[in-house]
């Protein structure tokens, strides 16, 4: 026969145990994070933000005793959040790839490549106006880094080194399509 004491603890361990399965899964995403809002920020979860730093490692789970998977070179680039844990959050990059990075190596400025999807020879053109029948500022080559000012959900006004025109939203890697951003 169980004495009461022991079945208390049994079922408050069980009780644990479950809770535990259902708030995390098990690389550590927790569940639902994917859906809306981010667990710790509180941020929408899909975003998209920038690299702080120049050398950013990218791991396989959240914690510094995971595998560096990859190393990102490049301060600036675009990332999109895809999760999050309390100092870690799940990024994808422009090709598809995956990884954790420690929350302290992002910034929430907002920044696109140009098409990165496409070939090198396709030139994007950047616009003086939001219309296709504006002039034409500068032929930006695909996978050129710029920083958005703004979107309306259709065009981007963004700066490229040290020309500023606007580009159609959907050639951009780095705001999704509809998105506003003032």
């Amino acid at each position: 026969m169980v004495n009461r004491r022991s079945a208390a603890v049994f079922a408050g361990v069980l009780l644990i145990a479950a809770l535990t399965a259902l708030v995390v899964a098990s690389d550590g995403t927790p569940l639902g994070a994917a859906e809306g809002k981010g667990s710790d920020s509180g941020l929408p979860v899909p975003r998209f933000v920038s690299l702080k730093a120049d050398r950013v490692n990218v791991r396989r789970g959240p914690s510094t005793d995971q595998a560096i998977s990859w190393v990102f070179s490049r301060a600036g680039l675009p990332v999109e959040i895809i999760a999050e844990t309390v100092n870690w959050r799940r990024v994808r990059d422009s090709e598809g790839s995956d990884g954790w990075v420690f929350h302290s190596l992002l910034s929430g400025r907002r920044t696109a490549l140009i098409s990165p999807w496409a070939k090198e020879s396709e030139a994007v053109p950047l616009y003086s106006r939001a219309s296709q029948s504006a002039g034409v500022v500068a032929e930006l080559q695909p996978n050129v880094l710029g920083d958005i000012e703004s979107c309306d959900g259709e065009w981007c006004e963004i700066v490229v080194g040290d020309y500023s025109g606007y580009v159609q939203q959907e050639l951009l890697w780095g705001a999704y399509r509809g998105e506003i951003i003032n």
